[in-house]
């Protein structure tokens, strides 16, 4: 009997969607655990580790590297990827976090109504050199996409 592995874990199931239509693709047979929860209520993703991707064992290695194949790293709205403005890396990922009453209300807002948050703020992290960075500052924008 084959035994699964979980290869990554997604804050949301459209995520773990997408990834999981390239694996099966390429032939692997892919279980998502703990999507329809998350699906349900999108607030516990973090409280309960995401929807995690499983694979078979046998299957890890070819399945890992595919993984590492895709580039999960962010974007700016031209579709070009965000350059570090410290270091010039390529490799930034975004994050949304709440630092002003208008987010925090929002939270609030979408926490109380189980509604999805309707109102964000987001700041980009390079894993280089760890700047962390904000599209509107003068110097990130005028360094985007140049890769």
């Amino acid at each position: 009997m084959s035994t699964f592995v979980n290869i990554a874990r997604f804050q949301y199931s459209s995520e773990a969607q997408i990834v999981k239509g390239k694996l099966q693709s390429e032939g692997i047979e892919v279980f998502l655990a703990d999507q329809v929860l998350i699906d349900t209520d999108p607030l516990v993703s973090q409280a309960i580790g995401g929807v995690k991707l499983n694979v078979y064992a046998d299957d890890e290695e070819r399945a890992r590297a595919i993984l590492s194949e895709i580039d999960n790293y962010s974007l700016n709205d031209e579709g070009n990827r965000v350059v570090c403005p410290n270091c010039e890396s390529s490799r930034v990922k975004v994050y949304t976090h709440i630092k002003d009453v208008r987010s925090f209300f929002a939270f609030l807002f979408s926490f109380l109504t189980f509604a999805l948050p309707i109102h964000y703020k987001y700041d980009y992290h390079c894993e280089n050199c760890e700047e962390k960075f904000s599209l509107n500052q003068p110097d990130a924008g005028r360094k985007l996409g140049k890769e």
